[in-house]
């Protein structure tokens, strides 16, 4: 299984500084090591320069200077290696042992490597089953034999081993401490970006969406002269544009607010006129051409429609401005029962069914405005579901809330305007007719009475099922 990396930027960069000090160890290491292999080989490499192969010699001649008849290993170190060989085959091979010597059997392969040895004055290493590395040079003999001393490498391997361990030891302790004090360097370092991080969180969690936005304050001792101050002087004037933005938005929706507020007053008198005259004209005891009825009829029709609308404006309006609503005890029970009764009345094409618990339900609000609301919700099932679709109304409580759901069997919402489902002036289809009397407003007007409850008003919708859901605190 492949070990995650760091994915942070303060592991990475104390990942890389570790890393790169663990690099550097490495090549001071590696480096450390081998030129004392090479100053200890060139030391060994002198001591047999030395020696002038004495010991060897020694091995040519019957007769010995000693009074023992034996090898000179006068002067010799421990473990000194010499042979003599003659046209290529090893005719003599000893080792030095407590001052004496010691014969050393050598295999094919050892004696095939000391006839491979150039007769150069220079130092080669070679491998002797029996005795291990061995550094050796050759020369050349009286009687044109060859002569070949050497000395243990082991000495040498120790000791660049002993380097090496003491070395491990030292360069794990300095990464483990450069690692430590390098993790507290960049979090201190990185403080300022952690600010940054943090405001942007802070901001990302504002409700931008609409209202007035108290914005953070600006992020305090930016220096310029870095990258993290440079990134929240950046953060900085964007906050700065956005509160700016905000503010000029969240201005231009209360002169709008107030806007239709202010009109859809001072709509409402010349509206009632309207109608008022025009019922009156139509109860004239006089005879009234048939064309005259007719268009003081729809003229009515169109001042009931547009009285509507200016409720329904005000309505919103006074929403908007977060009028309190009445708080008083509700049967939310009665009442769905009443609207469905009025709504079967209303579409007697469709089938309404119910689905209620045994015991009513009751929730604290505006008994007028919720009505309103789940009248709006079984109205919009009627007016955009064909005859013949099953409309249910459900009740249910739970976890603290009550649920109201309006679920139809009908064609559906289009998906791409269901994110705006609950806008004003939003419409399924554009260019339907407008001869039901619909403004556009009615699924505005539920989620603006259900936000003011305190609750929650949401949409699901696919071919053949559609759902409704209003959410009040129990």
């Amino acid at each position: 299984m492949k070990r995650p990396l760091p994915c942070t930027l303060r592991g990475q960069l104390t990942a890389g500084l570790v890393a790169l000090l663990a690099l550097a160890c490495l090549a001071v290491g590696v480096t450390t090591a081998l030129a004392l292999r090479g100053f200890l080989v060139g030391r060994l490499d002198e001591q047999l320069a030395a020696s002038g192969g004495r010991f060897a010699a020694s091995l040519e001649h019957e007769a010995r200077p000693d009074a023992d008849n034996r090898p000179d290993t006068r002067g010799q170190s421990e473990s000194t290696f010499g042979a003599r060989l003659l046209n290529g085959t090893t005719t003599q091979a000893a080792v030095v042992h407590d001052a004496t010597d010691r014969t050393v059997r050598l295999t094919d392969g050892d004696r095939s490597a000391l006839a491979r040895v150039p007769v150069d004055g220079n130092g080669h290493s070679i491998h002797l089953s029996t005795l291990g590395k061995y550094r050796v040079t050759a020369v050349n003999g009286d009687d044109g034999d060859l002569m070949i001393t050497g000395l243990p490498l082991h000495p040498v391997e120790e000791t660049v081993h002993r380097l090496e361990a003491v070395e491990a030891v030292l360069f794990s302790a300095a990464l483990l401490a450069t690692g430590i004090a390098g993790a507290l360097w960049v979090r201190i370092s990185l403080r300022p970006l952690q600010k940054v991080t943090a405001r942007a969180a802070e901001v990302s969690q504002l409700p931008l969406a609409s209202g007035e936005i108290a914005m953070p304050g600006p992020l305090p001792d930016t220096d310029p002269r870095t990258e993290v101050g440079q990134l929240g002087t950046a953060l900085n004037q964007m906050l700065g544009h956005v509160e700016d933005a905000l503010t000029r938005r969240h201005a231009s929706e209360e002169r709008l607010r107030h806007f239709a507020a202010d009109a859809s007053h001072e709509l409402r008198t010349p509206v009632a006129n309207i109608r008022g005259h025009a019922e009156l004209a139509l109860r004239h005891r006089g005879a009234v051409p048939a064309e005259v009825r007719h268009a003081l009829e729809r003229i009515g029709g169109e001042s009931q429609r547009m009285t509507r609308l200016v409720d329904d404006l005000l309505l919103l309006a006074r929403l908007d401005a977060g009028r309190p609503l009445e708080q008083e005890l509700v049967d939310l029970t009665l009442l769905i029962l009443n609207a469905t009764d009025d709504a079967r009345a209303a579409g007697p094409g469709h089938h309404w069914l119910l689905d209620l618990p045994e015991e009513p339900v009751t929730v604290t609000g505006d008994a007028h405005r919720l009505q309103q609301a789940i009248g709006n919700l079984l109205a919009n099932a009627r007016t955009h579901t064909p005859p013949g679709t099953e409309v249910t109304i459900t009740l249910s409580t739970g976890e603290g809330n009550v649920q109201v759901d309006v679920a139809d069997d009908g064609p559906g919402i289009p998906e791409e305007i269901q994110p705006e489902v609950f806008g004003r002036f939003i419409r399924a289809d554009h260019a339907r007719s407008r001869s039901t009397g619909s403004t556009g407003l009615g699924l505005a007007i539920v989620h603006a009475v259900v936000t003011a409850h305190g609750g929650t008003a949401t949409l699901t919708s696919r071919p053949g099922h559609t759902t409704f859901r209003i959410t009040l605190p129990g």
